[in-house]
């Protein structure tokens, strides 16, 4: 009888953000190229909205360099025999970069605002909406580069968000270039620069709530504990299932471990092929790693955890 099975199943499939590593490249080089554009005439116009979306173009090209980079670490084998996981991990710290990176330029952003209400400004309409005009078709351009890998891998989806809030910011200095014209008053730039701090704020938490609960190995997000646990159980040879454990490791790589109790007259083979089917075609676990018990096995239950 066989007491336990543990290979890398799914490996094959590859990881999500490798697959749209182009997209991210492209997306960097624009990005990059026009946020020298924004902060030159962020400077020369005086517009605090412009230099806060420019500020949050700048943490864009950090994301999206980050994110390239994490891609190209991932795939690179393990020659050290100390990460017997790989390199995956460094996707879902990317992803934690860009959270700080998107709450630096938020609290940045949201703090020169309030320091400037009450005080008197100048701010030239005109290059507000040029450069605002021309930063929304950029942006838009590379979140529709994003959007394809933004719902497989968590790493892409840090920077398909990072260019989603930076294209309301351009919207938004679109809207106070706007305002600023036609009211002549440049507190219109302050409120919109304000505005923009705050839904950046909103975006971060978000993500970051997606990105702790990888780190925290919480079960995957759509995934349900007892139906997985139901259908091992439901598996021909199978007395009893325990110890099991669900996770992600990094954007569409899942990861199991369980105990499989089994009846005397069990065949331990085909109950390990049917519960590794099971796992990956109906759950979606790319790997896992089982162990089969037979019924009078005993010492699992000294587990303290």
């Amino acid at each position: 009888m066989s007491v336990g099975h543990g290979h890398g199943h799914g490996h094959g499939h590859g990881h999500a953000a490798g697959r749209h590593r182009w997209r991210l490249a492209v997306a960097f080089v624009l990005i990059g190229g026009f946020f020298l554009v924004e902060l030159a005439y962020g400077l020369v116009s005086g517009s605090l909205a412009l230099l806060s979306d420019a500020g949050h173009m700048a943490a864009d090209v950090v994301t999206l360099g980050a994110a390239l980079l994490a891609t190209r670490i991932a795939a690179r084998p393990d020659t050290t025999g100390r990460r017997s996981y790989g390199s995956y991990r460094v996707e879902v710290f990317a992803s934690l970069l860009a959270v700080i990176m998107m709450l630096g330029v938020a609290l940045y952003v949201v703090l020169e605002a309030v320091g400037r209400i009450g005080e008197t400004v100048t701010v030239a309409s005109g290059p507000m909406l040029i450069v605002g005009a021309l930063g929304l078709a950029v942006n838009i351009a590379a979140l529709l580069l994003l959007r394809a890998g933004a719902a497989e891998s968590l790493n892409v989806k840090g920077a398909y968000l990072e260019v989603v809030a930076d294209t309301a910011g351009s919207a938004g200095v679109i809207v106070a270039g706007w305002l600023v014209a036609a009211t002549g008053q440049p507190f219109w730039d302050t409120l919109v620069a304000l505005a923009i701090g705050v839904f950046v704020a909103v975006r971060a938490i978000s993500l970051g709530r997606t990105v702790f609960a990888v780190l925290g190995q919480h079960v995957p997000e759509g995934m349900d504990p007892a139906a997985v646990l139901a259908d091992l159980a439901a598996i021909e040879g199978v007395r009893d299932v325990h110890d099991l454990h669900l996770w992600t490791l990094t954007s569409g790589m899942n990861v199991a471990t369980v105990h499989l109790v089994t009846d005397d007259d069990s065949d331990s083979h085909a109950v390990l092929d049917r519960a590794r089917d099971l796992l990956l075609h109906r759950h979606g676990v790319a790997h896992a790693t089982l162990q089969v018990e037979p019924a009078d096995h005993r010492g699992c239950d000294e587990v303290g955890w």
